[in-house]
């Protein structure tokens, strides 16, 4: 969607995100959506290293991404992980380094019926972290028949999930599951991917920020949102004015988080959108994002495909406008909040829920001011 407004236009001029964006190729933007950020500020200096990860499940990766029989690397959460599906077809993560000699298991690691073999000595591990096998050794080391470095799965709505806890707690919930993924009448995912150069929690807030629509991303007016809070559940909805070349069209938008790695959102208006989100901290100062839409195919591939592909680009154009801001950002722990940014004070106090290493769900120095 360009840029060169007509009479019926109902979006603003270009904001700041614009300029940077608009001067780059489909494919200089698909690389800068993952190549690292020149002369940032440290972590440190921006704030990033004051908060934890949060807690809950998290996308590790696709489900075809992980094929039968094969090993994988990651890194979530600051540690190196080794990824493999047994021939059970169920997928398992575990610390990456063997506890033998420390190889990375993620690294020509092999898959032995349901175990991760070590590709240094063979040493042979289930998804707990426990040495079953030692091919050559007659007794296993009792502290490798210990569970150490397992971490929970589960596989829902195209992905692979990880369980993430400091502290090592069982999931305290489950992932939630959407019809649509997968349908015969929905289309298969359309999917994007970006590294942003910031914590979680940077991203996570722009459900209620609803100030940074106009200057962000150019809409014509402010949105009017609502949050809701319960336990790990957010809900949101968001009524807003849809620029489009032909005119505003009246948009809805129904978003919300099954705790801080599970988000969903579905638009309504232009077409009919499914957007599952999963967000996955790398390190403190560094996320793995993936969209994937899926639209029905109704819609997608009949007389509005014109319409449904626009929405979907026009949404990636806004995280990428999103993510020049995210990349350089600093925490502002005690943010000075104005009658028109939206409940950020609510949010942050929902979403502080998740730092275990916060008792009480507060700040170890400053309260908000929100």
């Amino acid at each position: 969607m360009g840029h060169n407004h007509g009479a019926t236009d109902a979006r603003t001029a270009p904001v700041a995100a614009f300029a940077i964006l608009d001067r780059m190729t489909k494919d200089e933007l698909k690389e800068w959506r993952l190549a690292p950020v020149a002369d940032n500020p440290s972590a440190a200096e921006r704030g990033a290293e004051r908060l934890p990860y949060p807690y809950g499940w998290f996308v590790a990766c696709y489900s075809d991404e992980l094929p039968a029989g094969e090993a994988r690397p990651m890194r979530f959460f600051g540690k190196e992980l080794a990824a493999w599906r047994g021939e059970d077809g169920k997928a398992r993560v575990i610390d990456a380094y063997c506890r033998h000699l420390g190889a990375h298991m993620g690294h020509g690691g092999k898959v032995h019926g349901n175990q991760l073999e070590c590709p240094f000595h063979a040493w042979r591990y289930d998804e707990t972290g426990v040495v079953n096998e030692i091919p050559y050794g007659k007794v296993i080391p009792p502290q490798a028949k210990r569970p150490c470095g397992g971490w929970p799965t589960a596989e829902a709505n195209g992905f692979v999930w990880i369980w993430y806890h400091p502290e090592g707690k069982a999931p305290m919930w489950e992932v939630e599951t959407f019809a649509e993924v997968g349908d015969a009448d929905w289309t298969a995912y359309d999917r994007y991917e970006w590294l942003v150069h910031s914590p979680l929690q940077f991203m996570a807030e722009n459900a209620a920020d609803t100030a940074h629509f106009k200057y962000v991303h150019g809409t014509a007016t402010y949105p009017d949102a609502t949050l809701s809070f319960d336990g790990h559940l957010r809900n949101g909805l968001v009524l807003a004015k849809m620029g489009t070349p032909q005119g505003e069209i009246d948009g809805k938008i129904a978003n919300g988080n099954f705790g801080p790695g599970q988000g969903w959102t579905r638009f309504s208006g232009i077409s009919e959108t499914l957007l599952m989100s999963g967000v996955t901290p790398v390190d403190k100062d560094l996320v793995r994002v993936r969209f994937a839409f899926t639209q029905p195919k109704a819609q997608a591939e009949g007389p509005m495909a014109g319409l449904a592909r626009a929405l979907i680009r026009d949404i990636i154009k806004q995280f990428d406008q999103d993510k020049v801001i995210w990349d350089r950002q600093r925490f502002v722990e005690r943010a000075l909040i104005c009658d028109g940014d939206g409940p950020i004070g609510d949010f942050r106090r929902w979403y502080y829920q998740f730092y275990a290493e916060w008792k009480d769900g507060k700040p170890p120095v400053a309260a908000e001011a929100a």
